[in-house]
C-alpha cells in the first residue's frame, strides 16, 4: 500500500542536517518498533541546528498547524427526546499529499483533508454521533479511546467492521469519561495507518467545566517520508519547526491550558519540555487534580494529558522534546508571552 515518494530528495536533506543513526539489522527492521541510536553533538546547544535548513513558514497545505491549536468542532447539536444533548460530525477519509517541510512532501491519509483530523469536543453525558465516509483507495475505521459498546469500537470484524473504499459506517455512543482522548484508524498494517496520519483528538468537558483558559490542541506526531519505520520529521501539529518563526502567542498571568496527545509511530516515547516555566499535569485529563508539577513529561504511543500552566514573565520561551534528535528533526517551537 506504501509507494516511493518525491519526499526522499527532501528527507535525505534533513538527514544530512542531523546524525540519524539506526542501530537495527534486517530482522530488528521488520518488528513493530525500534530505538534511535542518539549521536555525539545532539545536545541542547545544537537545537537550531536544521531549523537553519528550513522552517515552518513555507509549507502550504489545506490545514495550518497554527490554526489547529485553537479550532474545536462541537459539532451539530440537537436535543433527543429524553432530553439530552446529541452531537453528530461527519468525518471522511481521503488521500492527500501533505508538506510536513518546506519541500518534503508526504502522501497522507487523513480525516477531513487534515492532519490531525478534527478536534471533535463534547460534553460529559451528551450523546455522540460520527458518520464516517471512506472516500480514500484503502480500507479504514474508527476506533474511540474512551467507553463505549463493542458495536462502536471501530476494528474489523467487530460492528461496522473494516470500511472499505466508498464505505459508511456510523459510529454513537455515550461521551465517557470526561478527559482527553483520541480517535484512530485500526486497519492492518495498525502502524502505517496510524504514521500516515489516521489520528485526531477527542475532548469530553465534565459537566462542571474547568476554569476557564486560552486552551491549545498539541498533537506531537511525525513522518516516516521514506518508508524505512523510522521518523525523517517530528513535529506538533504536523509541519516540523512550524512554531518556532511563528510562535503561539499566549498572555502573562493567565492560565493556558494544553491538550497534549502524542501519536507518534516509530518511536515508543516522546516527550514535552517548556523552558522557564513549570506546569501542572493532569494525566488523560480523567481528573481536575495534577498529579504533579513538573517541566518535562513523556509519553507512549497514545497516551495524552492536560497541562495548566501560567507564564509570570512576558518574553519567548522555547518547548520541544527532550529528545534531542526529535528537535533537530522539527519538534521544537516558543511561546510568545505578551502582557
Amino acid at each position: 500500500m506504501l509507494g516511493a515518494s518525491a519526499a526522499t530528495a527532501g528527507a535525505a536533506v534533513l538527514h544530512k542536517a542531523v546524525p540519524h543513526a539506526h542501530p537495527w539489522d534486517s530482522d530488528a527492521h521488520a518488528a513493530s518498533g525500534h530505538g534511535h541510536e542518539m549521536t555525539a553533538g545532539n545536545g541542547h546547544a545544537g537545537h537550531t541546528t536544521a531549523h537553519a535548513a528550513f522552517d515552518g513558514a513555507s509549507v502550504s497545505n489545506r490545514f495550518d498547524p497554527h490554526e489547529i491549536l485553537r479550532d474545536f468542532d462541537y459539532g451539530k447539536t440537537s436535543r433527543l427526546p429524553n432530553g439530552r444533548t446529541l452531537r453528530e460530525w461527519e468525518l471522511v477519509a481521503g488521500d492527500i499529499e501533505i508538506e510536513v517541510a518546506p519541500g518534503v512532501k508526504f502522501p497522507a491519509w487523513s480525516y477531513n483533508n487534515r492532519i490531525p483530523g478534527p478536534t471533535l469536543r463534547a460534553r460529559e453525558g451528551d450523546r455522540v454521533r460520527v458518520t464516517f465516509l471512506n472516500g480514500s483507495k484503502h480500507p479504514h475505521t474508527i476506533h474511540w479511546h474512551g467507553i463505549h459498546p463493542a458495536v462502536a469500537d471501530g476494528v474489523p470484524g467487530i460492528g461496522s467492521g473494516q470500511i472499505e473504499p466508498g464505505g459508511k459506517a456510523v459510529y454513537e455512543f455515550d461521551a465517557e469519561p470526561f478527559g482527553l482522548h483520541l480517535y484512530h484508524c485500526h486497519v492492518r498494517p495498525l502502524a502505517e495507518h496510524i504514521a500516515k496520519g489516521m489520528y485526531g483528538t477527542l475532548i469530553i468537558d465534565p459537566k462542571e467545566p474547568r476554569p476557564e483558559a486560552d486552551e491549545l490542541v498539541m498533537v506531537m506526531n511525525g513522518f516516516d517520508t521514506n518508508f524505512d519505520r523510522a521518523n525523517e520529521v517530528y513535529a506538533v501539529n504536523t509541519v516540523g519547526f512550524a512554531f518556532m518563526d511563528k510562535p503561539i502567542v499566549v498572555k502573562r498571568d493567565s492560565l493556558t491550558r494544553i491538550y497534549l496527545v502524542n501519536v507518534l509511530e516509530y518511536d515508543p516515547i516522546n516527550s514535552f519540555h517548556v523552558h522557564g516555566n513549570f506546569f501542572d499535569y493532569f494525566p488523560t485529563g480523567t481528573s481536575k487534580t495534577p498529579t504533579e508539577l513538573t517541566d518535562t513529561v513523556m509519553l507512549c504511543q497514545g497516551q495524552r494529558g492536560i497541562l495548566e500552566l501560567k507564564f509570570p514573565h512576558a518574553g519567548r520561551f522555547m518547548f520541544h522534546a527532550h529528545q534531542s534528535e526529535f528537535t533537530e528533526l522539527g519538534w521544537q517551537g516558543f511561546f510568545e508571552v505578551r502582557d
